[in-house]
């Protein structure tokens, strides 16, 4: 069968700060609602203010931690605690580069009342997928001095485009039976009195790639590393702690510049660019939306908190 597409792929910005939050800027924390799940990327203070002023619920699949900087972690403890109260039953999984299983255990040591409901923890290598229900997480290679890891999330392909004149050539009738072909099921029909079997591959067109999403965590650029899986995302979503007047504070921090990011947004074929991470020095963001655009030519962004991005089928 071929899979039924047509979910929402939808990006909430909850936290878009560096280390340090801003009056405008929470600490680092994404959201991805793919359909009917919902999975956070980084999970910082004051997560789920963000998820009510955001509205987007609290019905969270898994949680993929990008390292152990606390500024990337500690909402989980809020999280989970707003999740005990809400009644939740079924298992979160926490997963993330090494330390992830000592990270989890610290949460049930610091909760003084049992957790109703199981944490998982899930340690991931680089280039280890999660298979989702019509996609897949895959982690990705980091530099930030520290275990770390960066994120993918791909959909599967689509079916591709019905040829309707085809079908009709072939002796299938508009209606239902068109319907069942791009469901994937064979069906039979009759043609000059004759019975003839119709399969999907007679009327469908090649596979359409589904959408794809890249998640960098804090790093240094390593893109090159990543061209066997992240070339052709929809949006990178991209270190950009610095402009590009601080290019050496970012070496020594093991940051990137936006510049950088944009960099690595051509090299990777990205449609847009969303540059997270933004240092509490800046009061704005117009160097680093221009230092990105001296080597990226597509879309430009750098995000304030709660800003949400529909990602649409690129046809």
């Amino acid at each position: 069968m071929y899979p039924i597409t047509g979910e929402t792929l939808q990006v909430y910005f909850l936290g878009t700060a560096g280390a340090m939050p801003t009056p405008n800027r929470n600490p680092p924390c994404v959201l991805i609602r793919r359909g009917a799940d919902t999975l956070l990327f980084d999970c910082g203070e004051g997560v789920q203010q963000q998820m009510m002023r955001a509205k987007t619920g609290f019905l969270v699949q898994g949680i993929f931690i990008s390292h152990w900087h606390a500024d990337h972690f500690l909402g989980v403890f809020g999280l989970v605690q707003t999740l005990a109260f809400m009644g939740r039953t079924d298992p979160l999984p926490i997963y993330g580069p090494e330390g992830c299983q000592e990270f989890v255990q610290n949460i049930r040591q610091l909760f003084r009342y049992q957790v109703r409901f199981p944490l998982q923890a899930v340690q991931l290598e680089p280039f280890e997928a999660v298979s989702c229900e019509g996609y897949v997480v895959q982690a990705l290679p980091t530099s930030h001095g520290t275990p770390g890891l960066g994120y993918i999330l791909a959909e599967h392909s689509r079916p591709g485009r019905f040829n309707r004149e085809k079908a009709i050539a072939l002796g299938v009738p508009p209606g239902p039976l068109f319907g069942r072909l791009q469901a994937g099921e064979s069906l039979q029909v009759t043609r000059e009195g004759e019975p003839v079997e119709i399969h999907p591959d007679d009327v469908m067109g090649p596979p359409r790639p589904g959408r794809k999403i890249v998640y960098s965590g804090d790093t240094r650029p390593v893109y090159q590393e990543w061209k066997s899986v992240a070339c052709d995302a929809d949006l990178l979503i991209h270190d950009a702690t610095f402009d590009d007047q601080e290019i050496e504070r970012a070496r020594e921090v093991y940051h990137s510049t936006a510049g950088e990011a944009g960099r690595a947004a051509q090299f990777l074929r990205s449609s847009a660019l969303a540059l997270v991470h933004i240092s509490s020095r800046y009061t704005n963001t117009a160097n680093h939306i221009k230092d990105a655009r001296k080597s990226f030519l597509g879309t430009v962004t750098a995000p304030p908190d709660l800003t949400v991005l529909d990602i649409p089928f690129r046809d």
